[in-house]
């Protein structure tokens, strides 16, 4: 059974300490590249992801509903970004950023909401399907966002590679150079944990290309192409008046659409990180709560000059695996990320793009659900359809819209499980003597399923008495209220006599509500 007691403040945080410490500097390697990949998918400089990272592992340490879960800027938030940052530049040089910054403000502002609104509860409807649709339309999305790198400049990587400049993309004689350290770095990320896991091979593969990179001079793009790294602490800045957006209900309206996805796609990703961690620690904790955290954090982040994110998948599975246990290996991390770009700055900035994109097809590559890919002659076909609809959407919309992807999935969810409910309801006759007749009714009755209802009854024939038997049903709505009550009006056009039996006390006071009264008093 899982555990469920609430440790003491002191537990939360020095429960663990020397674990704790050690695994959260560890996690910060790896948190580094993957915050400066994430910027330059989302289009802007590395240091808004770098101070994101920063800001948010240090807020939602305190305030987050799940210890030792690491946040930080997100593939799938980055995703989202794209847009809203290239609509902000075209309105104004330098504006991208600004307008990111109250899309993170937003963002916290909903996700808060959403905690109070409890979306949490209603996040356990979201069938298997569309999760699956949704971590493998991710994956493909961040594999796409690195194309450009690799010199591919296909139509759906144009927005990635306007947001970032013509001097990112390698070209001509760099182009082999850049795949051949891309699949080095793969090989070495791939290969590693065979012999040791002592270290994250991810961290290894960019140590390595950086200097095989440096050895031999090779010019091609670099963390430096991005933009500047941070060299000193982040600031406390508002994103709105004379250098930034007009605060206003047009910005509003430009922002919203990002930060709701942002704020749902997030919260998402966040909660399917808590149930993993939960399950590897035994233990239970609120999704709320972690919701309203993750609202904080992301508004304290935007105030500071970083970009808006959630729980990091991959690292806080490493956190735990290496002895994480407390708020502390998450604070930690993110001071230790912080502490390593402010004294080895220059040295980042030599970290060739390739060993990036090799970290984010890796990343790309343990995101998707392989297992449900390969098993898709086993699970049902609904499932299987439940699944490519979120995909097929959130792929098929401009931007790549990861929430909208979700919400078609749930509604086909929904409609096939009706269709699958709608066909249990039986209807059994049993002819008592020529002048009486009983059905008894089974299942439930509601607008999908009321035309099976009705066609289990003889409509055409009308016995003096007919008793319709519902203690084993249940009706839900108005449709099974109206479906009932045209069966018992036809029935008495006819001449019969008709009793109900076995309503259960919900039913009776939903039929006689809506529509029974009239049918009984026929």
């Amino acid at each position: 059974m899982a555990k469920r007691s609430t440790p003491s403040l002191v537990n939360q945080w020095f429960a663990n300490p020397s674990k704790d410490l050690l695994s959260g500097l560890v996690v910060a390697f790896a948190m580094i590249p993957e915050a400066i990949a994430f910027s330059g998918i989302a289009g802007v400089d590395p240091k808004v992801g770098l101070f994101g990272a920063f800001c948010l592992s240090l807020t939602i340490a305190v305030v987050g509903g799940r210890m030792a879960m690491i946040t930080s800027a997100t593939g799938s938030t980055a995703l989202l970004m794209t847009g809203l940052v290239a609509t902000g530049e075209a309105r104004g040089a330098g504006l991208g950023v600004q307008y990111l910054m109250v899309a993170g403000l937003v963002t916290g502002l909903l996700q808060i909401l959403w905690g109070y609104l409890r979306l949490a509860y209603q996040m356990r409807f979201v069938p298997q399907g569309v999760l699956s649709g949704f971590v493998n339309a991710l994956a493909l999305l961040i594999f796409q966002a690195q194309l450009p790198q690799l010199g591919l400049n296909l139509h759906f990587g144009e927005a990635h590679a306007e947001g970032h400049g013509s001097s990112l993309l390698p070209h001509g004689a760099q182009i082999p150079v850049v795949w051949g350290l891309v699949l080095l770095g793969l090989v070495i990320i791939y290969g590693l944990p065979r012999l040791t896991r002592l270290v994250p091979s991810q961290l290894v593969a960019i140590v390595l290309l950086t200097a095989i990179s440096i050895g031999f001079s090779f010019d091609i793009p670099a963390v430096s192409s991005l933009g500047t790294l941070p060299d000193g602490l982040p600031t406390f800045s508002i994103p709105f008046g004379a250098d930034g957006v007009p605060f206003s209900v047009e910005t509003l309206g430009i922002v919203l659409p990002t930060a709701l996805a942002i704020s749902l796609v997030g919260l998402m990703e966040t909660f399917l990180t808590q149930d993993i961690l939960d399950d590897k620690t035994d233990t239970t904790t609120n999704k709320n709560v972690e919701a309203r955290g993750q609202g904080i954090a992301n508004i304290v982040s935007s105030l500071f000059g970083g970009m808006a994110g959630c729980a990091l998948v991959g690292q806080s599975v490493m956190n735990v695996d290496n002895g994480g246990r407390t708020r502390l290996s998450t604070l930690f991390s993110g001071v230790s990320l912080l502490a390593m770009i402010l004294l080895a700055g220059p040295w980042l900035q030599r970290i060739p793009m390739a060993a990036l994109v090799a970290v984010m097809i890796s990343i790309a590559v343990s995101t998707a659900d392989i297992n449900g890919l390969r098993n898709l002659r086993r699970i049902p076909k609904s499932d299987t359809s439940v699944m490519v609809m979120t995909f097929a959407v959130t792929m098929l919309t401009t931007p790549h819209n990861l929430a909208l992807g979700v919400l078609a999935g749930v509604a086909l969810a929904g409609v096939l499980f009706s269709r699958k409910v709608a066909k249990v309801i039986k209807v059994e006759t049993i002819d008592i003597s020529e002048q009486e007749r009983r059905y008894r009714v089974e299942g439930q009755l509601f607008f999908v399923s009321k035309i099976y209802f009705m066609q289990g009854f003889d409509l055409h024939d009308h016995p003096e008495r007919i008793t319709i038997d519902l203690s084993q049903a249940h009706i839900w709505d108005q449709s099974g209220v109206a479906a009932l009550d045209q069966v018992i009006r036809k029935f008495r056009l006819g001449g019969s006599v008709v009793s109900i039996v076995g309503l259960n006390e919900e039913s009776l006071d939903l039929f006689e509500r809506i529509g029974g009264q009239e049918s009984a008093h026929a």
